[in-house]
């Protein structure tokens, strides 16, 4: 209101002064201008209200408050030193049983796949042509001892009568020598039935050794053992069971340095096997071999170990890793793996500092600790390393670090 009062003082003090009395015309463009002025004002004094009511609506800035991530401070702690080796298991004996005789398979007397025990009957052969052979080898024998018998009768006949002079003395020889030809016919002989026994027994086959029988190579009514000894099926024994290692000459110095560091014999440390599914065998197992040499072409020194398999679970053939510790390590920082990050080619954490400020910081990390990983280089114990809400955080910006909680340590 204020405004339009002032705008009619200032139209009376201009029509005071107009003492002469303009013309019409003159009048009516002095008034337009003078209107146009008022309209000006009053749409600048609206405006100025609008903006100030419009200040007045608008809410008061404020920060947006740090992340809320969760962290562990960091401790020592012991772990076993650890060196890996991949193995393959393999049979302390894997026994091939052949047909030693040329004859027809009978009877196949085993279940495929099952365990058998020395000396189980395997496999039944024809046994009568071997049979025949033996009667025959018995009846030479036979012939060859009574031949035998009647020249020691004849040279029991002729030995007084030769000392009589009755008769030449070479017929008392004569009668010697064929002494000693018969007996060396008896001994022929016997070798012979020995053989035909032999033969006769091959028979049989038996297993010489306890353990698992794989799948027979033959079956009922095959001819085996025709101008070569034929592969019946083959027997390995389980228990005790080896694992060999192909161990590079880098691994090899590392674990001879660690023995002589921990004062320790290889044969007095304890192995463990971690199995194709990730498991841990259950038996722990002791080094009984280790190569005299390198081999030049491969860089490699083969080692075996051995492992108890009282419940047959190990098999021969089956890839494993040998796990050889050969004391402790002191005084060493774990971290779990989830607060670990790799990025082109770098191994990162991300660290909050006495500021409360993240930090990210390169680290070497060492061999895996069950669900942790060690660390070889880049933190210490005390520090405070963020294991959740890893996306929320930058480089030096606060953070609202939280301890406690499953996993961290705090």
């Amino acid at each position: 209101m204020a405004g339009h009062e002032a705008v009619r003082r200032r139209l009376d003090m201009h029509q005071a002064s107009d003492e002469g009395g303009k013309a019409g015309a003159g009048r009516e463009g002095w008034i337009r201008r003078i209107v146009g002025r008022v309209g000006l004002a009053m749409g600048l004094a609206v405006g100025l209200l609008g903006s100030g009511a419009g200040c007045r609506e608008r809410p008061p800035s404020g920060g947006v408050p740090p992340p809320v991530v969760r962290v562990m401070t960091l401790t020592t702690t012991n772990v076993p030193t650890e060196h890996e080796f991949i193995g393959q298991l393999e049979s302390i004996a894997n026994v091939e049983i052949r047909a030693r005789v040329e004859a027809f398979v009978e009877r196949i007397a085993f279940e495929e796949g099952g365990d058998v025990e020395a000396g189980a009957l395997l496999f039944e052969l024809d046994p009568r042509p071997f049979e025949q052979q033996l009667l025959v080898a018995e009846g030479a024998l036979s012939e060859a001892r009574a031949a035998l018998g009647k020249s020691e009768k004849d040279v029991a006949r002729l030995r007084p009568l030769a000392e009589r002079k009755a008769i030449p003395m070479q017929d008392l020889d004569n009668a010697l020598a064929a002494v000693e030809v018969a007996r060396s016919q008896v001994a022929s002989a016997e070798a012979r039935v020995e053989g035909a026994r032999i033969s006769l027994g091959y028979c049989e086959v038996r297993s010489p050794v306890a353990g698992r029988i794989g799948a027979s190579e033959v079956s009922r009514g095959t001819l085996v053992g025709r101008g070569q000894p034929t592969l019946l099926a083959t027997v390995s024994p389980l228990d005790p069971i080896w694992v060999h290692c192909n161990v590079s000459e880098v691994a090899l110095l590392a674990s001879e340095r660690a023995l002589r560091e921990h004062g320790r014999d290889r044969g007095e440390v304890v192995l463990g096997l971690v199995l194709a599914d990730g498991t841990t065998y259950s038996e722990t197992g002791r080094f009984v071999f280790l190569d005299r040499a390198v081999d030049p072409t491969t860089g490699t020194i083969r080692v075996r170990a051995e492992f108890p398999n009282p419940d047959r679970l190990l098999r021969p053939g089956m890839f494993a890793r040998l796990v050889f510790r050969p004391g402790m390590r002191t005084g060493v920082v774990v971290v779990p793996q989830r607060a670990v990050q790799e990025l082109q080619g770098q191994t990162l954490v991300w660290v909050v500092n006495a500021e409360g400020k993240a930090q990210q910081r390169p680290v070497r990390m060492g061999r895996r600790v069950g669900s942790d990983w060690l660390v070889e280089e880049g933190l210490q114990a005390g520090e405070r390393l963020v294991v959740e809400g890893l996306q929320k955080v930058r480089q030096d910006a606060p953070v609202q670090a939280e301890t406690g909680g499953p996993g961290t340590g705090g």
